[in-house]
């Protein structure tokens, strides 16, 4: 999930596994799957970073996750 800005400067959180696109004209036209489109003050670069920065955290909370499995000794 990404914090993303309304033109009237309200913030939202958006999935960003459901963004297919982003367009700049000159604001930020991200368009989801399911056809929603959202106009962000957010900069397609910038977007794209903060996506980059959410699935480097999920990544890193994955590799620091310790997994125990329990055997059953019969």
């Amino acid at each position: 999930m990404i914090k993303v800005t309304k033109l009237n400067g309200e913030k939202f959180v958006i999935n960003c596994s459901q963004i297919i696109s982003i367009e700049s004209i000159p604001e930020s036209k991200v368009i989801l799957h399911n056809g929603t489109f959202y106009i962000v003050k957010e900069t397609p670069d910038e977007i794209i970073n903060m996506v980059i920065e959410y699935y480097s955290k999920i990544e890193s909370l994955h590799d620091h996750t310790l997994v125990v499995k329990k055997v059953n000794k019969f």
